[in-house]
């Protein structure tokens, strides 16, 4: 993990959490975007929210 995480809108599709999390955790965007729609698939909705939960919360500049 690469210290604190930051949302990455040069690679964003919606918001950034993604890509931002790909970045922190040093893992391709791909892997982290499957495994959001897996998530979001087990649990439901619940994903989706955390998802515009850490997109409104979190800070996008470095």
């Amino acid at each position: 993990m690469n210290g604190r995480f930051f949302l990455n809108p040069a690679k964003a599709k919606a918001m950034g959490v993604c890509a931002g999390l790909s970045d922190w955790l040093g893992v391709d965007v791909l892997i982290v975007r499957l495994a959001m729609v897996v998530a979001t698939l087990v649990t439901g909705p619940v994903a989706v929210l955390l998802y515009i939960l850490t997109g409104w919360l979190a800070t996008d500049d470095r």
